[in-house]
């Protein structure tokens, strides 16, 4: 796909690429597959030799790949991804292993080995889950594994949100602390409206969200076996600048040509700082199972001085959630000010309202002295 009109000066895509070590690449199910619906040997060859070269110049690599689901459709004899939720689950079944195993004979004709990495909500929102992840992750780079992350479909209990993988990639990136995130799709880069109409322009950099304020982001693709879209690699992008790192969203033909510092696709520079990837995760990809309502004081200290929220400030409570679910926390107007990971169970928090930390020790024991939200496990929106 040609740029349609001079896009703006980019940053040195060289510098950007050449100076990452540890880089997170992510391929979409509609990139790596036939028209028939199937895995594409020749794309996926195209891309394991694009990858194999960042780690022949001595970059760390972590792909995070779509597909198993697109892998198990001709087995099963589906013809484009199904909507039920266990077909889709079955599908993963069959088509996870084979993926893995694709991977594993492309990337050894490289002499590279390979690891999968299965991955859950969990695994990046409990506090044991994600530092496990992380662990795992630092081990297989030490030893020189490439890891193969995907969403564990086959066990997922609600639909399956990871499964563009746009923002789990954005999530893997900050959890191993990498340096770039790759996002390759059948599109090569954002426009500042549908790619295919005349006059729309390739968008060469992004520094900040004004640089989005006038471009149009298009719906999933017609291919009928992914299910991002530019929606959810501007969102992984959002995800990933915002925690420190820089993005770059190419065509997954140009995987080779991104991977090596040449010019094309669109760059998002990086905006904010790292912080606990628990808290992205809260921040941009969670749906709450609940609110607590606050009153003016407890919307004070939880957004201004980043306190923990205590029962004392505390008026409602809406929603069935139990401790360790993400919860609301919403103005006394209904605005979602935070959210965060509730400590309590829904019902039992009606009879804790309004009331000291110390008195609720001294009723009912010191395990209702504990923060209903900690700030540790809690960001502001």
């Amino acid at each position: 796909m040609t740029d349609r009109g001079a896009p703006r000066s980019a940053p040195d895509r060289g510098a950007l690429v050449g100076e990452a070590r540890r880089i997170v690449v992510k391929v979409g199910s509609s990139s790596l597959t036939s028209a028939a619906g199937g895995i594409d040997p020749g794309r996926m060859r195209q891309l394991v030799d694009a990858l194999a070269a960042v780690r022949a110049r001595g970059a760390e690599v972590v792909l995070v790949s779509s597909g198993a689901i697109a892998a198990g459709l001709a087995p099963l004899g589906l013809t484009k991804r199904p909507r039920s939720l266990a077909t889709q689950q079955a599908a993963a079944s069959v088509g996870q292993g084979l993926l893995a195993h694709r991977y594993q004979e492309e990337f050894a004709r490289h002499g590279l080995v390979t690891g999968q990495v299965l991955l859950t909500v969990d695994d990046v929102i409990r506090r044991a889950h994600y530092r496990n992840a992380y662990q795992t992750f630092a081990k297989l780079l030490e030893l020189g594994v490439l890891p193969i992350v995907n969403e564990n479909d086959t066990v997922a209990t609600s639909e399956i949100r990871f499964g563009d993988n746009d923002r789990l990639a954005a999530l893997v990136a900050h959890l191993v602390h990498a340096d770039l995130l790759v996002l390759l799709s059948d599109v090569d880069g954002l426009y500042d409206g549908p790619p295919g109409r005349p006059g729309s322009r390739l968008i060469s950099e992004v520094r900040s969200e004004a640089d989005l304020a006038n471009v149009s982001i298009g719906s999933p693709g017609a291919t009928g076996v992914g299910t991002g879209g530019m929606v959810t690699k501007v969102d992984a992008a959002r995800i990933a600048t915002g925690a420190g790192i820089p993005v770059i969203l190419t065509a997954a033909d140009q995987a080779s040509a991104a991977l090596s510092g040449a010019s094309g696709g669109t760059v998002f520079l990086a905006t904010g700082k790292r912080r606990p990837t628990r808290l992205l995760w809260l921040a941009h990809a969670t749906e709450p199972k609940g609110s607590l309502v606050l009153d003016r004081g407890a919307v004070a200290a939880v957004t201004e001085r980043r306190a923990s929220l205590l029962a004392a400030g505390i008026t409602g409570v809406t929603g069935v959630f139990n401790a360790g679910d993400p919860v609301d926390l919403v103005d006394p107007s209904g605005v979602a000010v935070a959210r965060g990971i509730v400590n309590f169970d829904a019902d039992e928090l009606p009879g804790l309202l309004g009331r000291s930390s110390k008195d609720l020790a001294r009723e009912l024991g010191s395990a209702y002295e504990r923060e209903v939200v900690h700030r540790d496990d809690l960001i502001v929106l």
